[in-house]
């Protein structure tokens, strides 16, 4: 099988902090490795030693199949790279902002304004490729930051965090592009705190904390993990909630979460549900709601680390040329 991204023991550190502490990573051509955890757990820190813009302090990486740090140039041909927040000029208009890349890349001008217009056609921003960047919504810019990594027809893109303070629409529209350059064959890393977006895009997925990945797997394997599937009660009275409560703890033998009106609990044998159920109809509670369903990907985390993704951390960051 060939690799597009392969990384052994990847370490970067900042004083006594190690962001990576011996990371491995092997994404294959044209699939799109999810990597999961929150802010400082090194998700950042990998894409920058994988995108040239950082030195490791031990192990090696090759993307393309050339050395990140011996081959940096040949790299930067093959890569595309898209950050937290969008990197365009807000003075100038969306097809100024793609043909200026173009140009940068040693296109001629008119290769340049080609490209500019079939990236804003594909990103469903023709219309507004005339204005001033400046006068564009969240989700305009953050796709016309997506076509700004697009022109130089990367093999391999690096996406981190592209939805971060997205609305739920414009995330959507950025997965359905995002969608579209796999179809295309685009080998894609994607970090992200959000664990739908994981659940939605990813071929596979590895999970960061503390520098380390402490899980990998596509998002069934994840979720099997566990071992548990969880148990989801809505009392059709507000009043009857701590009854359930209490009814779900004293047959399934664990403290239930209470939260918008309703009991969730992990379930490790499904046989306990029937047992739920004629508890309360004894009791003479109804329930409006009534789930048995997997883990979700948030709950595997949570389950994984302790916390959830999206405690907030920071994470140094350092460029080399």
């Amino acid at each position: 099988m060939r690799y597009a991204i392969q990384a052994e023991g990847l370490a970067k550190r900042y004083g006594e902090t190690r962001a990576l502490d011996g990371v491995d990573l092997a994404v294959p051509q044209g699939r799109l490795l999810g990597v999961l955890g929150p802010n400082g757990a090194g998700k950042t820190t990998a894409v920058r030693i994988l995108a040239t813009l950082l030195r490791p302090d031990e192990g090696r990486a090759a993307v393309g199949g050339f050395d990140v740090t011996k081959d940096a140039h040949r790299v930067r041909s093959l890569i595309g790279l898209t950050g937290q927040y969008a990197a365009v000029d807000e003075m100038l208009t969306g097809v100024e902002n793609l043909m200026m890349i173009g140009r940068l890349l040693g296109m001629s001008r008119a290769d340049s304004r080609r490209r500019a217009e079939e990236l804003l056609a594909r990103f469903d921003l023709s219309e507004a490729g005339g204005r001033a960047t400046k006068t564009y919504s969240g989700g305009m810019r953050r796709r016309l930051d997506l076509a700004a990594s697009l022109v130089g027809r990367p093999q391999v893109l690096f996406l981190d965090e592209p939805t971060t303070g997205l609305d739920p629409r414009s995330r959507t529209e950025l997965w359905s592009v995002v969608r579209g350059l796999m179809a295309d064959g685009v080998t894609v890393l994607l970090t992200t705190q959000y664990l739908e977006e994981a659940d939605q895009l990813a071929d596979d997925i590895v999970v960061f904390d503390h520098g380390k990945v402490i899980a990998s797997g596509t998002s069934d394997e994840l979720k099997a993990t566990t071992g548990a599937q969880i148990l989801e009660v809505r009392p059709l009275e507000a009043a009857h909630l701590d009854l359930v409560a209490q009814v779900v703890t004293d047959v399934i033998g664990e403290t239930p979460d209470l939260d918008g009106g309703r009991v969730t609990v992990s379930v490790h044998d499904p046989a306990a549900v029937p047992a739920v159920v004629r508890r309360l109809d004894d009791l003479g509670v109804v329930a409006t709601e009534l789930a048995l369903r997997k883990s979700s990907l948030d709950e595997v985390f949570l389950a994984l680390t302790g916390h959830r993704a999206e405690e907030p951390a920071g994470e140094k960051e350092e460029v080399f040329a």
